[in-house]
């Protein structure tokens, strides 16, 4: 793995390695992190069967996303080998995308848990644990300096790890301008960027994010195809 790393330079690479509140993580560009350590794999809002909960209200979606989400998944998994992931909230789309979870997916959501253990985070989207699978169900955990849980909390203690505001970058590369999904953090505080394949993303400069971080010490971990692209906020693009 050590050929795909890099310390924070403003240099794209598969993993860039930073830390967070003393913890030593890994950042991915298919959008998970890891924590070396303790051999933790994290990836928030998956949002599985957001394509079914849509034909439930009778509006047309590609019915394709649980695929390609589970099939991107079972990836990073494979890559890192971990002994525990953490699904950091809003795992399904609304309450029924577990119960009526079609079984092929079912199977190979059940093989992904088979190896390690799961930590299933609440969001605001999944608040009940998943029934029929695997892990444990909770609020938040915390593992090493590092406390995880969905949404972020404008007053936390140092060491959060979020998900849920779907964060994004706009960038100029080569006279080009390209808005792609990011992780953000200034070192104290993480936000994830949404995993699965249809979510959508804000802009890290909207007002959501206001009071989240100390701006002049913010970076975005910019997701690319084959890349990440670490980028800090003054360089971003409004």
């Amino acid at each position: 793995m050590k050929n795909l790393v890099s310390k924070i330079d403003h240099q794209p690479l598969q993993c860039v390695e930073s830390s967070v509140n003393g913890t030593a993580i890994l950042y991915d560009y298919r959008g998970v992190i890891f924590l070396p350590d303790s051999q933790v794999l994290i990836v928030s809002d998956l949002h599985l069967e957001k394509g079914a909960a849509f034909a439930r209200r009778g509006l047309m979606h590609p019915p394709y996303d649980t695929h390609s989400t589970l099939a991107r998944l079972k990836e990073c998994i494979s890559f890192y080998n971990p002994k525990t992931i953490i699904s950091l909230g809003d795992s399904f789309h609304d309450k029924h995308g577990a119960t009526q979870l079609p079984g092929t997916y079912r199977s190979s959501l059940l093989k992904l848990q088979k190896n390690s253990d799961w930590i299933w985070i609440s969001g605001n989207h999944d608040p009940e644990p998943p029934k029929d699978f695997g892990g444990v169900f909770c609020d938040e955990v915390v593992i090493e300096k590092l406390t995880f849980r969905h949404e972020p909390v404008a007053h936390a203690a140092d060491g959060e790890v979020a998900g849920h505001l779907h964060p994004a970058a706009k960038i100029t590369r080569r006279g080009k301008s390209v808005r792609r999904a990011c992780f953000a953090s200034d070192g104290k505080r993480l936000i994830l960027p949404a995993f699965g394949t249809t979510t959508g993303c804000l802009s890290l400069q909207h007002r959501a994010f206001e009071g989240l971080f100390l701006k002049s010490d913010l970076n975005a971990f910019v997701l690319g195809k084959e890349q990440l692209y670490p980028v800090s906020y003054s360089r971003l693009n409004s």
